[in-house]
């Protein structure tokens, strides 16, 4: 069934209305038409099942529709992720939607191949954020991430590591641990209590340097192996979203 996303400020069970966009999307590439059945969710869990209710050029009217929520995962996982070369990117944020997490965060790193200036930051959000609004669609995914503005790592350490309660980054260094030990010494110094978000960070072609490894390091992240293997970035970044997702569920 075809799926329609609704922003949340625009969502209105009894009044469901698709934006220009996705009104093209269903008439001119779909081809749907007036009683065809779709549905349509607003990134924030809510899903409504209806058909189309009045299609006109530029604007699809669905049908008033009881809408679904689906449950939050208690578990809140942020990917911190420097910005890899070609179409890798896009990869990434749609395979991380699909696992689930809260919250990308582009990071342009030293060694970053790909280089943005600042006027072409705010383009680059925007396109990636339709990159995980597609991603939902195909997938059936109710909760969007949602993707930040390109960052340094210094001005991602600084505002954001607060967030979360526990601060990993994938590092090659010796002095790294695998995540169960990681876990453990923060079950240890909590009380047994599992932490309820994380921020993972994976960084690019060439890892991060040892200068970001170490100012990580003092915001409080704990460098985290991923093996003996040495994995190329989007790899890197979905198996340690799996290794988080299943290890804290």
């Amino acid at each position: 069934m075809p799926r329609f996303y609704i922003r949340p400020e625009f969502w209105d069970p009894k009044n469901l209305i698709l934006c220009e966009s996705e009104s093209h999307h269903c008439l001119n590439v779909l081809r749907l038409k007036e009683g065809d059945e779709v549905s349509a969710f607003n990134g924030q869990g809510q899903e409504v099942q209806t058909e189309i209710e009045i299609a006109k050029k530029g604007q699809v009217q669905l049908k008033e529709s009881h809408p679904i929520q689906s449950s939050k995962s208690k578990m809140q996982i942020a990917l911190g992720q420097a910005i890899p070369k070609g179409k890798n990117m896009d990869l990434i944020i749609e395979k991380s939607t699909e696992l689930g997490v809260s919250k990308i965060y582009p990071i342009i790193s030293d060694r970053s191949i790909v280089r943005i200036s600042s006027n072409e930051l705010l383009k680059k959000q925007e396109k990636w954020q339709r990159v995980a609004i597609e991603a939902c669609k195909q997938s059936g995914q109710n909760w969007l991430p949602e993707v930040k503005i390109p960052k340094k790592p210094e001005e991602l350490f600084q505002f954001h590591q607060l967030e979360y309660d526990l601060l990993l980054i994938a590092s090659l260094q010796k002095e790294s641990k695998h995540f169960k030990e990681i876990l453990s010494e923060y079950l240890g110094a909590h009380d047994q209590i599992e932490p309820s978000s994380v921020l993972m960070l994976i960084g690019p072609e060439g890892d991060f340097t040892p200068s970001e490894i170490n100012l990580s390091m003092n915001f409080g992240f704990a460098p985290m192996t991923l093996g003996p293997i040495v994995l190329r970035s989007e790899t890197a970044a979905l198996f340690s979203l799996s290794i988080l997702s299943y290890e804290l569920s």
